[in-house]
């Protein structure tokens, strides 16, 4: 009955989507996902990955490198502050960009919130093809609903795996603190397929993923 109760969820949230001119997908698995994304990387393009646990879980990223394609990834280990900052800027001219999303409304908006901007950026303009992957987990009634769950969830078990000095990585719970130890302050609501990016998937995983 869960899996019955889940699919007829994602159904409806892949709907609203849709009619958001999404290009929503259904994927009951991990697995399926990654099919999902590769069909949609052409051969040889280069792909920016937004910070996610969610793409380093699926394995997906590792799997592009071994098929020739440049990810350009900030998460890499071993690079310097300006060597990050150029990545995050190749992230917002790459053929492709990917990425999950702190929340998904039912009525099929995308809710985020970041710290530095890259991420959202380069989900409203500049790749021509933004592939966005998210579990079940992620979705939430509506956009009240999640905002509380990107500060009550994600955005403490952000910050308490980065060890950041925030006061949600010692309560575990957001304190609305301020600068400079605030680490939530850009905020973006998707309401529909932004006009400047082609094609835009979102990717509904039967599975919990990320935070």
């Amino acid at each position: 009955m869960t899996g019955q109760f889940n699919a007829e969820r994602a159904r409806r949230v892949v709907a609203a989507l849709n009619k958001n001119l999404f290009d929503g997908v259904w994927a009951p698995t991990a697995g399926d996902a990654v099919e999902e994304i590769l069909k949609r990387v052409p051969p040889g393009a280069g792909v920016g990955a937004g910070g996610s646990v969610t793409l380093r879980q699926i394995g997906v990223l590792e799997i592009l490198e071994k098929k020739g394609h440049t990810v350009f990834d900030h998460w890499r280990e071993g690079l310097d502050p300006a060597e990050v900052y150029r990545v995050r800027r190749n992230q917002l001219t790459a053929d492709v960009f990917l990425s999950s999303t702190n929340a998904v409304t039912m009525d099929g908006c995308l809710v985020n919130i970041d710290g530095a901007g890259n991420r959202v950026a380069a989900m409203i303009f500049g790749p021509s093809r933004v592939i966005v992957v998210a579990g079940l987990n992620k979705i939430a009634r509506d956009r009240e609903a999640a905002l509380v769950r990107i500060k009550d969830e994600a955005a403490p078990r952000n910050m308490h795996r980065l060890n950041l000095p925030t006061p949600c990585a010692r309560t575990t719970f957001c304190a609305d603190c301020a600068p400079p130890a605030r680490m939530c302050r850009i905020t973006t609501v998707i309401e529909a397929k932004p006009l400047g990016i082609p094609e835009f998937t979102v990717i509904l995983v039967g599975e919990n993923l990320g935070f």
